[in-house]
């Protein structure tokens, strides 16, 4: 009997070992990081005026500190090939908790968040320009860079100043 039950608590001890190492992590809500260090984010209001005074475009995120997608979301502004695609962009980032005057303006297919927005540097926003779903359109992959880095690569060709 003391076999068994030491086999069954090693392999329990090994299973949990096994499943957390190979669960993808998560980020905690409150606990996100929007790598301010080396993005420089805007507040709505300055980030229109100089998407108008530099031609660039604007990357416009909707975000609230409680919620768990967008503290994964945060993560992905950690990527150097994003951090450097982020300075053609006029980077806004907005708390929809705090600002909801701007989020019920921002809600073409609902309030969820995080959502991402890509704005002419006009402050126009350019619905061709999403994350490529049927619903939720401007969720982007929370877990994967690369999604939204391609949509910034095309905010930024089609706005490019000839």
């Amino acid at each position: 009997m003391q076999k068994v039950l030491r086999f069954l608590f090693l392999w329990f001890v090994t299973a949990a070992a096994w499943t957390t190492a190979h669960l993808p992590t998560v980020a905690l809500a409150g606990a996100e990081d929007w790598n301010d260090a080396k993005i420089q984010w805007k507040t709505y209001e300055d980030g229109l005026q100089e998407a108008k005074k530099t031609g660039k475009p604007i990357c416009l995120i909707f975000y609230t500190t409680w919620c768990p997608h967008c503290a994964n979301y945060a993560r992905v502004f950690q990527d150097p090939e994003l951090v450097k695609q982020a300075k053609n962009l006029v980077m806004v980032r907005v708390d929809a908790d705090k600002r909801r005057d701007l989020s019920e303006q921002y809600k073409p297919d609902g309030a969820y968040v995080p959502r991402t927005f890509f704005l002419s540097p006009q402050g126009e926003v350019d619905p061709a320009i999403d994350a490529g779903r049927s619903h939720y359109k401007f969720f982007f992959d929370e877990h994967n860079a690369s999604h939204v880095l391609r949509a910034m690569q095309t905010a930024v060709e089609k706005y490019r100043r000839k």
